[in-house]
Parts: C-alpha cells; structure tokens; sequence
C-alpha cells in the first residue's frame, strides 16, 4: 500500500502525514507514506485544494485535514 500526501509542505500538509502514520500505526497497516510537492504531479490527480489523501493512486480526501480516527476506517474498508 502506498499513501500519498499531496501538498505544499504547509503546516496542514505535515499534521495530514503525522495522522496518517498515526492511523497506520493503530491500524497495524504496514504502507509506505510518500509527500508529492510538485503542484504538475498533484494537478494530475485533479486536486485543487490540499492536503490530499492518496490511497494506492485513489483520491480519498482533499482541502481537509483527516483525524487519525477518520484515517483508520478508511484503512479498515480496504483491507
């Protein structure tokens, strides 16, 4: 599994990363967390606001930042 936290690098960019390694953490969801900065590489995801939470290349949420809770029933819908 791979996550993906598109954004700037701003202060809800980072808190976003922190929740999601937090929801894996809880979650016991071994994934590979990746920050995409470049706004062509986030653009082609068709995000227009960030943060965004990627999912194994699907768009889970955007212009929000999810609580770690919030993060792990999504991972537990996947599994």
């Amino acid at each position: 599994m791979v996550i993906k936290i598109l954004g700037s690098g701003c202060k809800n960019c980072v808190t976003l990363k922190e929740n999601a390694e937090s929801a894996l953490k809880e979650a016991g969801v071994e994934a590979e967390v990746v920050k995409v900065t470049d706004f062509m590489d986030i653009m082609a995801y068709g995000v227009m606001s960030t943060p965004a939470l990627v999912i194994d290349e699907k768009v889970i949420s955007f212009g929000k930042v999810l609580k770690p809770k919030e993060i792990v029933k999504i991972l537990e819908t996947l599994k």
